[in-house]
């Protein structure tokens, strides 16, 4: 009886943010599907669904959405954790189209912004012309704009713990490795921040003291 109550409890979860949850079977499917390639296959393969300069200039809309599909770390279990602390309870605020509207602004507004400060470099002889064909893809970038939004999900003061905490980890990989992926996901935490309009009238903001209190109580 408990264990059929507690599937009963998961599945109501997952069933609170569907778009999270169909997103990580999809990203369960294709990660399943890398292990059966071979290394150099495997390369060839994501490179022809990397949002890079290259994939960019000849099919942007296939390779923006078909790179949101693919983990190239092939490691699912983590974005498992990453998604249920972040993408689910955006969805499950935000609604979701709205959650959806915030993943494809930092997805491809962020991709966009990296990319041509990619090809700035390259043009300014400061990043070698093969960085045309860099592979790059993955969820990081929605990822990262979830980071972002959920900021307004929290109650003041603790958001700005919340924000100076999110904002001194993206600046310090920006500032550390100095990459166009870095750029990519700086970009997108703004991005996120800047969807503020979205999480208007989405209810009361949580109170990590209300919550404290309650589980004292």
């Amino acid at each position: 009886m408990g264990f059929n109550r507690g599937l009963g409890g998961v599945w109501a979860f997952i069933r609170s943010a569907p778009g999270t949850y169909v997103w990580l079977a999809v990203l369960f499917v294709t990660t399943v599907a890398l292990h059966q390639m071979s290394p150099e296959f495997e390369q060839h393969f994501l490179r022809q669904r990397s949002t890079n300069i290259h994939e960019l200039s000849r099919n942007p809309v296939r390779v923006l959405v078909a790179s949101a599909m693919w983990i190239d770390s092939g490691r699912w279990l983590p974005y498992v954790v990453l998604y249920t602390v972040f993408h689910a309870p955006a969805e499950r605020w935000l609604g979701t189209a709205r959650w959806l509207a915030v993943c494809a602004l930092a997805h491809v507004l962020a991709t966009l912004i990296s990319e041509g400060a990619l090809l700035k470099a390259i043009r300014d002889g400061i990043a070698p012309h093969a960085a045309v064909n860099t592979l790059d893809i993955g969820v990081s970038y929605a990822l990262a704009g979830m980071v972002g939004v959920l900021t307004y999900r929290i109650a003041v003061p603790w958001r700005y713990v919340y924000l100076i905490v999110v904002l001194s980890v993206f600046g310090l990989s920006l500032t550390q490795g100095r990459t166009f992926t870095g750029l990519g996901h700086f970009v997108s935490l703004l991005i996120g921040l800047a969807c503020y309009p979205l999480s208007r009238g989405r209810g009361k903001a949580w109170n990590p003291k209300e919550t404290l209190t309650g589980l004292r109580d």
